[in-house]
């Protein structure tokens, strides 16, 4: 321990500036694209560029702007594994030292109940819930801990937006108390890293040498304030996008965005099988409505 403690100690300078560079890149430029793609539920149905609508309503056409970006996200984008990789990794190096640090330091609020000194001790709190929720995250999204999941919803980016907005609610109906405990993780998560990225731009100046004067930390949190409000409203704006989608209605228009890609189509029935994907055109494009006996998101085979 005393080894880890004297090289932590010797490398003080540079540690702490890659700290504060990961968390900005790529931790935050991540967090901006993916903030802004997932926002899209709330505003994608007016950015189709006259793409005809697979189905009426905003909330449907920002289903269909989503499926798009998602689609080309994991089709698309050369090299995704690495990038994923290298996410992950500097995720990884930003929680260890940051936990050491937040361990180590020490707040003042109890004597100097300044707004400095409380906004040290936030960024340390959201800094702890958001690396469980990005445990939580990755961990149902990526890795398919469906146990995690009320319902057993499996996230497909085949099917992005119903498979969340299952998620979200606990079920592909209606909303339900795991639903609403899966929603308070997501609410409070993303809230919390939104701060944690804001609040994190002001200190990482500060780290850097950038803003010295007591004027220039004013204008440049004046700057981080602006951002994070920009950010928390397309956090909010994703939130409440996919609490609000119905599901069926998303993924009819996944479900004809398929049709109409021929090779998307042959994709998705190599995966799932012939017979789900006649299952899924019955429930859904034929008029027939599914019941929670045969939920179609629960009994969807993993891949």
């Amino acid at each position: 321990m005393a080894e880890q403690q004297s090289f932590l100690e010797k490398h003080h300078f540079l540690l702490r500036r890659l700290h504060s560079l990961s968390g900005i890149v790529p931790i935050g430029v991540f967090l901006i694209a993916h903030l802004v793609t997932n926002s899209s539920l709330a505003w994608g149905s007016f950015a189709l560029r006259g793409e005809p609508a697979k189905e009426a309503g905003v909330l449907a056409g920002g289903a269909q702007y989503f499926q798009e970006e998602v689609h080309w996200i994991n089709t698309g984008v050369p090299h995704l594994l690495l990038i994923e990789i290298t996410l992950w990794l500097a995720i990884a190096f930003h929680s260890i030292l940051g936990v050491y640090y937040a361990t180590t330091g020490k707040s003042n609020t109890k004597n100097y109940a300044y707004q400095d000194n409380w906004r040290y001790t936030l960024q340390r709190i959201s800094g702890y819930l958001g690396i469980v929720f990005i445990f939580y995250h990755i961990a149902t999204l990526r890795w398919g801990w469906t146990f995690l999941v009320p319902g057993g919803a499996t996230w497909s980016h085949h099917f992005s937006a119903s498979t969340l907005a299952a998620a979200m609610k606990g079920s592909t109906e209606t909303i339900t108390a795991g639903g609403i405990a899966v929603s308070l993780i997501y609410f409070v998560g993303i809230t919390m890293l939104v701060f944690h990225f804001a609040n994190g731009l002001w200190t990482a100046a500060i780290t850097w040498g950038l803003t010295v004067s007591e004027g220039a930390q004013k204008r440049w949190g004046a700057v981080c304030a602006v951002l994070g409000l920009g950010l928390m409203v397309a956090a909010w704006s994703a939130f409440f996008g996919a609490l609000a989608l119905d599901h069926d209605t998303a993924k009819r228009v996944e479900l004809r965005m398929i049709m109409d890609n021929p090779e998307h189509l042959e994709i998705v029935k190599e995966k799932y099988g012939e017979a789900w994907w006649d299952e899924q055109v019955e429930l859904y494009l034929d008029g027939v409505h599914h019941s929670a006996d045969a939920d179609p998101i629960a009994a969807t085979p993993s891949p």
